[in-house]
């Protein structure tokens, strides 16, 4: 198999690396200006040439209309969704923009995958420069928190850059591969990592059997919406607002401007990491300057909301494992963020145990996708990766309600089916509508796909349909539905439009908690309306074929009675009193059912009498 090359794309640096056999390690591949981190910057060349990484962040400085940093915030999202972040990034999204996101650089746009592929073009450059030979095939790493419109996207992009994307590993996951935790600690591990611009907690539990090393996540969570970027762009709202207040300086005029002040005020968050006071003296227009001295203190006080932001999913993912902060026999720290004191701090106090921070927190990430790279390159069969699903996927049915097929935190690979019928008679078809999410109704869920499979008519109930959900090592659902009866067939491969609003991935965990009492009410009134709706609709079609006369006296009434009953029930909201009236239906027509039935075996034995004449 040819080389195989693991890539963290990441928010602020991307990297490169791979596994070298001779030393039994894996490496990251510095670029030409000797560093091993390519910044994640883009910037569009007034003669239309692409400038990517080191130089692309020079030009964040003098053309700043021409470059993009942070595009991996933008990727698998819609317009509607970054209005905040043009408050504090300097990215023009372009009007004709609909479902994919288009970023005008200079004269020209682009979708965030295009980006991305520029990162990853550029990474693909310095591993052949370093072989001597072409490279093609890739392992890339995605957040864990990913949902299926951002890993399409990241796989757009890798396709776009040229790379077969072989698989998408999740960076917990990549950062305990690159730990070697397999190798020396067999139990569960806690991987935190604050990027920066995502954030994940996953917990996975080291397996040794007599066959290999199996790595299984048991639980993630997190929040593809949060990082370095946000403590950078409250440093700077802060800061900007002070030099309005007593300068009378607006920086929403001048984006070079925001990029100068937004490079030192980084400068001073990565030196409050090592002691307790910083400076800052910006020079402004006119002639004045702004100074102001930072304490650590200060700054701790500034991003703690942050940091326990970080916390609510950690707690969250312990939770959803069924463990306990002190059951994690490791604690791994991944991204650059986690340099900060404050949050070294918390993560220690929370697990009670010191982190593992020996490797780079920048490295960690791309060596373990190495790792995986070499996996996959020599076919190792003695390391199994089981990672999990971060949100339930299932499909709506009748009335609204959502059928999960397969839960989230399930372990991927992952295959599931159920079977489901008509609710009406002589349907010709059959719409599959396929969602994402933690809420009991479909419409408080993500709308992944949808689509028909025709079924000849027949009786409400008859046609036997098998809906079967397939997630792939990369998190990519393929959902495939089929007529038991006639065997036609429908696959598709849920490849969601871009446009999710990441807000929206907490909100369905946040809500699927908040909402849960308030959820299951909607969907048992839901569930009794269609079971009334069916008795109803069979009660109507026996009454028309017994005769009353068969009838005892006063009985047609008596089910009259109990119709009106339970179709002014299923009007109302209590599902108490549908059920009830169920009951009281079923009962009422128990002697009906009988001569529908003793009707039902004259007929078919009629028939098979005049068959044998």
């Amino acid at each position: 198999m040819a080389r195989i090359v693991g890539i963290d794309l990441g928010t602020t640096n991307s990297l490169v690396a791979y596994f070298d056999p001779q030393t039994g390690r894996p490496q990251c591949i510095p670029g030409p200006h000797g560093s091993t981190l390519c910044p994640s910057v883009v910037s569009l060349d007034p003669d239309g040439s692409i400038i990517v990484g080191e130089p692309a962040r020079r030009r964040l400085l003098t053309q700043s209309e021409r470059s993009i940093y942070s595009v991996k915030r933008l990727m698998g999202r819609g317009p509607g969704d970054v209005q905040d972040e043009l408050k504090l990034f300097p990215f023009r999204i372009d009007p004709a923009s609909q479902n994919v996101i288009r970023v005008r650089l200079g004269e020209r746009v682009f979708t965030p995958p295009e980006i991305s592929a520029f990162i990853l073009r550029e990474l693909k450059n310095w591993a052949e420069a370093h072989f001597g030979e072409a490279v093609e095939r890739a392992v890339i790493t995605v957040p864990a928190y990913f949902n299926d419109a951002q890993r399409q996207a990241t796989k757009d992009a890798g396709r776009i850059a040229g790379l077969e994307v072989l698989r998408l590993v999740n960076e917990p996951t990549a950062a305990a591969l690159a730990y070697g935790l397999h190798e020396r600690q067999r139990g569960k591990v806690a991987v935190y990592d604050l990027g920066g611009g995502t954030f994940d907690i996953s917990v996975l539990k080291l397996i040794s059997t007599g066959e290999g090393d199996i790595y299984q996540v048991l639980a993630t969570n997190g929040d593809t919406h949060l990082g370095g970027d946000d403590i950078d762009n409250l440093l700077q709202a802060q800061v900007r607002e002070e030099i309005l207040r007593l300068h009378q300086v607006d920086f929403a005029k001048s984006a070079d401007s925001v990029q100068e002040l937004r490079k030192e005020l980084i400068r001073v968050k990565h030196e409050l990491s090592a002691v307790d006071r910083a400076t800052l003296r910006f020079p402004l227009a006119g002639g004045a300057v702004y100074a102001r001295e930072f304490t650590r203190a200060a700054l701790d006080a500034l991003i703690a909301p942050v940091v326990e932001r970080t916390m609510k999913p950690v707690r969250q993912a312990l939770a959803d494992a069924q463990l306990q902060p002190t059951e994690m026999d490791e604690v791994v720290l991944v991204g650059g963020t986690t340099r900060t004191p404050l949050i070294r701090e918390t993560v220690e106090k929370f697990f009670g145990r010191k982190p593992h921070v020996e490797l780079n927190p920048d490295e960690v990430v791309a060596l373990g996708a190495a790792v995986q790279a070499d996996i996959l390159a020599r076919g190792v069969k003695n390391m199994l990766l089981l990672d999990v699903a971060p949100l339930s996927l299932g499909i709506e049915t009748y009335g609204g309600a959502v059928a999960k097929i397969i839960p989230r935190n399930s372990t991927i690979p992952a295959s599931a089916q159920e079977l489901y019928t008509t609710g009406v008679d002589n349907q010709t078809g059959i719409d599959i509508h396929v969602v994402q999410g933690e809420r009991e109704l479909a419409k408080d869920c993500r709308s992944l796909a949808r689509f028909t499979l025709k079924v000849p008519p027949a009786p409400a109930g008859l046609p036997r349909i098998e809906v079967k959900f397939l997630i792939d090592a990369n998190g990519i659902l393929q959902v495939a539905a089929k007529d038991l009866r006639t065997g036609e067939q429908h696959t598709v491969e849920v490849q969601p439009s871009y446009g999710l609003n990441d807000a929206e991935v907490e909100r369905m965990l946040e809500e699927s908690i908040e909402y849960a009492e308030q959820d299951f009410a909607e969907r048992q009134l839901i569930e009794a309306r269609t079971e009334a709706e069916s008795i109803l609709t069979a009660t109507a079609k026996a009454l028309a074929a017994v005769p009353d006369a068969q009838l005892a006296g006063g009985e047609r009434e008596k089910i009259d009675a109990n119709v009106a009953a339970l179709q002014a029930a299923a009007a109302g909201s209590d599902y108490k009193l549908v059920r009830a009236r169920i009951d009281e239906l079923n009962q009422a027509t128990t002697h009906l059912a009988e001569l529908m039935m003793n009707s039902a075996l004259s007929t078919a034995l009629e028939g098979r009498r005049l068959a044998e004449v």
